[in-house]
């Protein structure tokens, strides 16, 4: 077994950060914004627009889902078909009698059992032993690199920046963090964005009825007249999603669930995902694109959960968590589903072997989460390079897929995108075949 390096959160010991859960660390409008959002977010002198596309978007709703502190998708996507895996996790490790079953080689941890009807219906497949071009056990350069997305050049700027900037321009709504006040390092960028912690609570400060907002709005445009774009784009992203937000307030909001068992979570997830459905069943009037979600808390040290009791410990109960939020989400979009490509994200994976406090320390080699109406589910995609002692990376699982060559895939069939090498510099032409072509 390995030293344990933590013991629970808070003893960082080796170093992790005390909040995985929204680690972005950029500067921002302050001040005379809003409260509970901050939007329409610039970097300025970071590049230029990387195109200017004249067609209105027709694409998939990307929504990403990062998974903050480094999930151990070995013991979520379990290979319990191979002989390695309950050797190296003799504690922690989750027999095949407790799964729920995928196929020969794969279960699924049983804490996940809602998120099973998509599985069946073909809606939602898993990617193993996902990573990075240049892996890191440190959750910030890890995230970092990963957010950024551009390894081995000087680009830096974000991902989600750059596949904005191929885009024709679009509503304050375009490219939206959701749950967080800061939008996360993969918008760094020219780009406008919304970071938002929730629909209901976005508002000016001090501006609580219209005839305030509108001596507010006219205000700041009088400030702002004449000033650059750079200076200009976050107060026009802000005022405009105050009055989308205004609109959907007055309106209302009830998810389209009617059962139970089914409903979000009274979480920060679940209000999150909540706030992402209603986003997007809103249509044009909001004009959603891209929604980023953080859910942090993953980094488990120890105390993660044992094997023959799968449904105590601290991962079996961030996992139910984590699969009703998303399980309540499909069902409230129902038929919407269709035009949505969900995709979650962990800075690194973690160790094969456990380590001496039940739990397993920074690794990598990750497990991915793909669920929405163009994925090609019922599959663990992926070529599986075993837990064979000879086949481990330094002790870790071994990436045998690049995380982008998955995001440069939805982008091209789901999103219509034609320039994803402006996107992922350097990122060869090979796919897995994850998400079926957009018609």
């Amino acid at each position: 077994m390995t030293t344990p390096t933590d013991l629970r959160p808070g003893t960082k010991e080796c170093g992790c950060p005390d909040d995985t859960g929204g680690m972005s660390r950029r500067a921002f409008l302050a001040g005379a914004t809003a409260t509970g959002a901050l939007a329409g977010l610039t970097s300025v002198g970071l590049s230029t627009r990387l195109a200017f596309a004249s067609a209105p978007y027709t694409g998939d709703v990307l929504v990403v889902l990062s998974l903050r502190g480094g999930m151990d998708g070995l013991n979520v996507v379990v290979p319990h078909g191979d002989n390695d895996y309950l050797t190296q996790r003799p504690t922690i490790g989750i027999p095949t009698n407790a799964l729920l079953n995928l196929d020969g080689m794969f279960g699924l941890h049983p804490a996940m059992v809602k998120l099973m009807p998509w599985w069946n219906d073909g809606r939602l497949g898993f990617v193993h032993a996902v990573g990075q071009d240049s892996p890191s056990r440190s959750h910030f350069d890890a995230m970092a690199e990963m957010e950024r997305a551009a390894p081995g050049s000087g680009l830096r700027t974000g991902w989600l920046d750059r596949t904005l900037g191929l885009r024709a321009p679009g509503t304050a709504f375009q490219g939206c963090q959701i749950g967080s006040g800061m939008p996360a390092d993969m918008f760094t960028g020219p780009s406008p964005e919304l970071a938002m912690w929730s629909v209901d609570d976005f508002q000016l400060s001090g501006a609580d009825n219209s005839a305030e907002r509108a001596r507010w709005s006219a205000a700041l445009s009088a400030l702002h007249d004449g000033a650059p774009h750079s200076l200009t784009a976050p107060v026009t992203t802000t005022m405009d999603a105050l009055a989308t937000t205004d609109a959907l307030k007055t309106a209302g909001y009830v998810p389209d669930i009617t059962d139970p068992n089914l409903a979000y979570p009274d979480t920060d997830l679940g209000k999150a995902l909540t706030d992402v459905a209603r986003l997007i069943k809103a249509g044009p009037q909001v004009g959603l694109q891209v929604a980023a979600v953080d859910y942090g808390d993953w980094d488990m040290h120890a105390d993660m959960g044992l094997g023959n009791q799968p449904d105590t410990g601290w991962l079996p109960d961030h996992l139910a968590e984590f699969s009703g939020a998303l399980a309540a989400f499909a069902t409230d979009l129902g038929s919407k589903l269709a035009d949505v490509t969900v995709i979650t994200l962990t800075e690194f994976g973690r160790r094969v072997e456990e380590n001496g406090s039940n739990g397993v320390d920074h690794g990598h080699g990750q497990a991915v989460l793909l669920l929405g109406g163009g994925v090609h589910g019922g599959h663990v995609h992926g070529v599986w390079p075993t837990l064979a002692p000879g086949a481990l990376d330094d002790g870790d699982l071994k990436a045998t897929t690049d995380y982008r060559a998955l995001l440069a895939e939805i982008l091209e069939k789901r999103c219509g995108a034609s320039g994803v090498s402006q996107v992922f510099p350097g990122l060869g032409t090979e796919r897995l075949g994850v998400v079926a072509q957009r018609t």
